[in-house]
């Protein structure tokens, strides 16, 4: 046997003392990955993290949408009511008369304009409330929200969604709030 300070070679194998561990080298560096335990738990955690995270991140996100189309709503309001105040008091028959790029909602779809007032709307056109009372007496504003599909009463199945202008311009969100 014949040691060198760091390694001492026996009977044909290299035995380390780096770090004061031994270990046998055979010729080629010793295996030091991951056991499939240490593995399996790191699986675990990063699904755990996802499953917590992916929901949060989307919940994020609608609301962000919401957020925009009631931001988008007000500001066709303004300019509904700039509209009527140089016009005598005379509310535009469409969107398109605003002379204004109108957005779309953020779910890709236009916002759907009723004008009550001077339009004198069908039986049946004005969006109403749970008790089938009218939302709005002036015009209504509203987007189908995310599904895309609306009914006229608010507390429809399909309307729930929907980001909606009330009370004449007091309140505008979700129809499942008002």
């Amino acid at each position: 046997m014949f040691f060198n300070g760091l390694t001492s070679v026996r009977y044909g194998k290299t035995i380390s003392k780096a770090k004061g561990r031994a270990s046998v080298m055979n010729g080629r560096i010793p295996n030091r990955g991951f056991t499939l335990i240490e593995l399996m738990i790191a699986l675990v955690l990063a699904t755990l993290l996802l499953s917590l995270g992916v929901p949060a991140y989307n919940d994020h996100v609608e609301r962000a949408k919401t957020n925009k189309a009631i931001g988008d709503i007000l500001t066709l309001s303004l300019a509904i009511d700039s509209f009527r105040l140089r016009n005598n008091d005379r509310a535009p028959d469409t969107l398109a008369e605003l002379n204004m790029d109108v957005p779309t909602d953020p779910w890709g779809r236009s916002y759907q304009y009723l004008n009550i007032v001077n339009g004198k709307p069908k039986k049946g056109k004005v969006r109403k409330d749970g008790k089938l009372n009218p939302l709005n007496s002036d015009y209504d504003l509203y987007s189908l929200g995310e599904d895309g599909l609306s009914k006229k009463p608010l507390n429809a199945k399909h309307s729930r969604d929907d980001i909606v202008r009330a009370n004449n311009g007091g309140f505008v969100g979700r129809a499942e709030d008002y």
